[in-house]
């Protein structure tokens, strides 16, 4: 039994290595994701990669961490861009992420869980033979032993990926004119957080290790970065300008506004401190206080889209819709109509309640979902709009869109087929039901083979 709990244990490795961004939720910020696809385009075109293919996602974890789960999507917790200190730190871990992506470690992590697995069944056979031949303790041994160099042996594999990783990021950030300093230092707040909590160095501890020690990964890379003719190019002030607005702000978002507040104080005027400011007063039903800080900021710059979209969003959740709508359209138009910030105009003009404003709102939401089909707010609201004027089939449909991105599968696949039911024949949304019904489907026996005893419950 043994054997199999061990083996059980690799393959669930290797699924959660597979789908890890599952069981997390992923924010969603217009300013914050341009950041992100700006700092990172130079290195996703050194990778030789196409940009409007990768993405870089934004996933709601405060420990320090960032992953790829099949496909060309780099995963960061917020945790990480919470413990760094510049915009070059950021892409020093993102140039890592895209050495897994190149080197297609996701879907090699099969060949490392299969080596695992055949030692542990030689390992089985062997101690089934000494077990035969009456040697029961020694059979023990030499299963246990197996299980052991099993796990080695894919351990092992994960770190031969991360050290290949390293190497892939240090030629990405080269080859972009990107000083490789930040990916020391991000390496070096690995190493003090290991010193912290008492992990060894030494490698006698490397055989249970994932990665490599940070410290070697720090002597290696230094050799490396040292003499790279991009190692004194300076930093990006346009990156590192926005990457103190966009961790500001993030951690207004994320974080208790009383430590918002410690961390940046009213004596602080500077933009990232109103920002951050804004959103804790927010959180704290301070409406007139963030709008306060808000208006500050607009003052500073009166055409910046991200402090229009700001204040649209406290009044429009703070009751205020119609008011809202002058500051959010303004934004809509400076981004040329960027689809987050799009959802939440169309949002306020459905929260009037007048439905003159309600033209407006499906047409600026199906320019939303048209650009972004992942908004699953932006459909739910396009969604209001059509049942609004009495289009149920295309308010099914909008409600399926929204339902099987939100992974409520069984609701989806019942919206897209009462969507099919009612709409033309062969017009392009009801292949679109057709095509959500089969999704549906197809991830709901995903799930069934992942987890086949719940699901046959449900069924009965």
């Amino acid at each position: 039994m043994r054997f199999f709990s061990h083996i059980a244990a690799i393959l669930a490795l290797a699924i959660f290595a597979a789908q890890p961004a599952a069981a997390q939720s992923i924010l969603r910020d217009a300013e914050t994701e341009a950041f992100l696809d700006d700092i990172s385009k130079p290195l996703i075109e050194a990778a030789g990669l196409e940009p409007n293919n990768v993405d870089v996602i934004l996933i709601n974890d405060p420990s320090i961490n960032a992953f790829v789960a099949g496909g060309q999507a780099v995963y960061i917790h917020s945790g990480l861009i919470d413990a760094a200190d510049t915009a070059n730190e950021v892409q020093g871990v993102i140039a890592h992420e895209l050495g897994h992506v190149t080197g297609g470690h996701v879907i090699r992590i099969g060949e490392g869980y299969q080596t695992a697995a055949n030692i542990s069944i030689l390992s089985l056979l062997a101690g089934i033979g000494a077990a035969l031949a009456g040697g029961g303790e020694a059979a023990m041994g030499i299963i246990a032993a197996g299980q052991q160099a099993a796990m080695g042996k894919f351990l092992a594999f994960s770190r031969t990926q991360e050290a290949s990783a390293d190497a892939a990021g240090a030629e990405y950030l080269s080859k972009a004119g990107i000083t490789g300093k930040g990916s020391l230092a991000f390496f070096g707040k690995l190493l003090n957080q290991e010193f912290r909590r008492g992990i060894s160095q030494k490698d006698e501890s490397g055989f249970y290790r994932t990665h490599p020690l940070s410290g070697d990964r720090i002597a290696k890379l230094s050799e490396v970065y040292e003499r790279d003719p991009a190692w004194d190019a300076p930093l990006n002030q346009k990156w590192e300008t926005n990457f103190a607005r966009v961790k500001a702000k993030l951690e207004g978002y994320v974080a208790d506004p009383e430590a918002t507040l410690r961390d940046y104080p009213e004596s602080d005027t500077s933009i990232p401190a109103l920002y951050a400011r804004a959103y804790a007063y927010h959180k704290d039903a301070l409406v007139e206080r963030a709008l306060e800080t808000t208006d500050a900021l607009i003052a500073k710059a009166p055409e910046d889209p991200y402090f229009l979209e700001l204040k649209g969003q406290v009044l429009l959740e703070s009751g205020r819709p119609e008011e809202a709508i002058v500051p959010l359209r303004k934004a809509v138009d400076l981004t040329r109509a960027e689809p987050l910030i799009a959802s939440s105009l169309g949002h306020a003009l459905i929260a009037t309640e007048d439905k003159a404003n309600f033209e407006e709102a499906e047409q600026v939401l199906r320019a939303a979902v048209g650009r972004d089909r992942y908004n699953p707010f932006a459909w739910y609201q396009l969604g209001v709009v059509y049942a609004a004027r009495g289009d149920m089939a295309r308010a099914r449909l909008a409600s399926a869109e929204q339902q099987v991105m939100r992974r409520q599968y069984p609701l989806a696949l019942r919206s897209a087929q009462a969507a099919e039911a009612q709409l033309p024949y062969g017009s392009p949304d009801w292949l679109r039901a057709q095509d959500i019904a089969m999704e549906a489907r197809a991830l709901m026996e995903q799930m069934c083979e992942m987890d086949r005893a719940n699901c046959d419950k449900r069924r009965r």
